[in-house]
């Protein structure tokens, strides 16, 4: 691929914002691990796998698809216009949010969605496959909820949420596929579905009420103790396997 065609896939700008980059010195490219060096021909070819790019300072692997894993912080929404909080996408760099795609919007996609007061796990991507995978009701991918309540929390609301209980929008039970008591408030909620609110709802049918509630865990992939509300990190072949997908 030629250079300005390897940014742009990127998200680096246009053909011509790439092409730019590059003639004027500003782009750096590293192959197998050896030494960045700069190149100004934005025509050079390059076999794009296992590229890494150094654009204004900025170290970028080249990826064929991203997959993104985000500490969502309280007070942020999941959506590209946000209705009263910022959005989640402000805590991504400018090329993750203007990788082209096939589709008509640009850059990468939450996975479903967390609310605004909801903090944790957050994946993102622009794999349309992935992002099917991850949020099909069908293929039952566990999420991990620790939940803190208003009240204290008993046996019996633990048994209810484990044998199910009613939502008032589906006359369908839901249950949780685990549900273990941290504490009195606290509780570690492990769910199969992704309904509206899901959470909050099933808590408050066992006369129960959410006061804080944090995603640790997708599938066998664990929110890194390492990773800072706001901060993101690229999953690698390794998390995905956790995750459950081959691609």
């Amino acid at each position: 691929m030629q250079l300005q065609d390897i940014l742009f896939s990127q998200g680096f700008g246009t053909r011509r914002v790439c092409a730019g980059l590059v003639q004027q010195g500003w782009v750096e490219v590293s192959l197998d691990g050896q030494p960045f060096d700069k190149c100004t021909d934005s025509i050079a070819e390059y076999d794009p796998e296992g590229l890494r790019l150094l654009v204004q300072g900025q170290e970028w692997p080249w990826c064929e698809k991203a997959y993104i894993l985000l500490y969502k912080p309280a007070g942020t929404e999941c959506s590209q216009k946000p209705s009263a909080y910022p959005s989640v996408y402000t805590l991504l760099p400018a090329p993750l949010r203007q990788r082209p795609t096939k589709n008509a919007i640009q850059g990468v996609q939450a996975v479903g969605r967390l609310d605004q007061d909801t903090t944790g796990l957050l994946l993102l991507s622009d794999d349309g496959q992935f992002i099917h995978r991850m949020t099909s009701p069908k293929k039952h991918v566990p999420k991990v909820y620790e939940v803190t309540t208003k009240h204290p929390v008993d046996a019996r609301q633990i048994l209810k949420l484990l044998e199910g209980v009613v939502l008032d929008d589906d006359p369908t039970a839901v249950k949780a596929a685990g549900a273990e008591l941290i504490n009195s408030h606290q509780l570690k909620l492990t769910l199969l579905e992704g309904k509206y609110h899901q959470v909050k709802r099933m808590l408050a049918a066992v006369g129960n009420r959410v006061e804080q509630l944090h995603r640790s865990q997708i599938g066998a992939l664990e929110l890194p103790e390492s990773l800072k509300p706001g901060e993101w990190m690229w999953l690698g072949k390794e998390h995905l396997r956790d995750l459950g997908f081959q691609g």
